[in-house]
């Protein structure tokens, strides 16, 4: 991974006050230990974590995570994205990966946030700000890392403190949402949210083609159709899909139908076969199949896992008394930050 400039001492010891004040939020607002916190603002989740976690495969929400304290290696095909204190991660769009905590203790725990990109904002701001576009660039990963700015960590305290005026939040935390994306735009990794918003770029193009797979999840996948809906020849659009997803459409189709089986064995406690046929499977034994060899164990086994884990959660919950709600995972069964 490409090594940070120096930072003046001046500038660090900002940074690190910043981080400070960042984490002393983080804790105040999650309670229970390894469970990713929602919070009331809606696009805002916060994690603590006193131990290492086992790789874990999941889907990304377009969003940029931030690691105060800790440190965290994702997956994705056969790159590898180390991210702690210092670094941000930034998803431009829903991508499968495979997530590590791999450092964190009871003395130091790791604690992030995760905000979710409104890609409908991201093109607004590009628009009113008359931001000059990045210089053309070949399709890229759609996950990169970038460096924390004290102007970053300031607005993200600014968005967490937020939470103890609750009737502010309407108004004023979509403002500093705005101005993170702005951040982020105008930073060092601004370019791939660029070209995924722009209208016309190749990068959007497959964007909305992600975005049609996830609303089509259960039905059959034709490629060439799919390509001339977003007005690419087959093999551009088979070229741009890997480069920024790191995988065929065809198996990003797969990991989507995959996930949101588990979604619906989780969380509407559907037996392994109802779920298979549910997200577009005919066969049952290939389901499962497909779902061992993703998950690294069968349906029943891993769901079963899955809710002792939450159970575990649960009860930790309930003997701290808090008030937070804390899912193990969001709306699309995928496991946060």
């Amino acid at each position: 991974m490409k090594q940070l400039a120096a930072i003046p001492s001046e500038e660090a010891d900002h940074l690190e006050t910043a981080r400070e004040a960042l984490a002393a939020s983080i804790v105040r607002w999650t309670e229970v230990d390894g469970e990713p916190c929602a919070t009331s603002i809606p696009a805002l989740t916060l994690l603590r974590r006193t131990t290492h976690s086992e790789p874990t495969r999941c889907m990304y929400d377009p969003s940029v995570a931030l690691i105060v304290q800790g440190a965290k290696r994702v997956l994705l095909g056969g790159d590898t994205y180390l991210y702690d204190a210092c670094r941000f991660l930034i998803t431009s769009v829903d991508l499968p990966v495979i997530g590590e905590i791999i450092e964190a203790s009871r003395e130091r725990p790791f604690l992030a946030l995760v905000m979710k990109i409104d890609q409908r904002t991201m093109a607004e701001l590009i628009v009113e700000t008359k931001l000059r576009p990045p210089p053309a660039e070949p399709t890229g990963r759609g996950i990169a890392v970038g460096h924390a700015s004290l102007p970053l960590l300031q607005a993200f305290r600014r968005l967490i403190e937020l939470l103890e005026e609750p009737d502010d939040i309407p108004v004023l935390a979509p403002l500093i949402q705005r101005e993170i994306l702005y951040r982020l735009l105008v930073g060092e990794q601004g370019s791939r949210l660029w070209q995924i918003a722009s209208v016309g770029t190749q990068s959007h193009r497959i964007a909305r083609a992600i975005d049609w797979l996830k609303a089509h999840v259960t039905e059959p996948l034709r490629i060439d159709e799919l390509a001339a809906s977003v007005q690419m020849s087959t093999s551009t659009f088979h070229h741009h899909f890997r480069a920024l997803t790191a995988m065929s459409p065809l198996q990003f189709q797969k990991s989507l139908r995959l996930n949101e089986a588990r979604r619906l064995m989780l969380a509407e406690h559907l037996d392994a076969s109802t779920a298979a046929f549910r997200v577009g499977y005919e066969s049952a034994s290939q389901f499962g199949r497909e779902y061992h060899r993703l998950f690294g164990a069968p349906p029943v086994r891993d769901v079963s896992s899955l809710r002792q884990a939450a159970a575990r959660g649960s009860l930790k919950t309930e003997h701290a008394g808090t008030q937070t709600a804390c899912p193990s995972m969001d709306s699309s069964g995928a496991l946060l930050t």
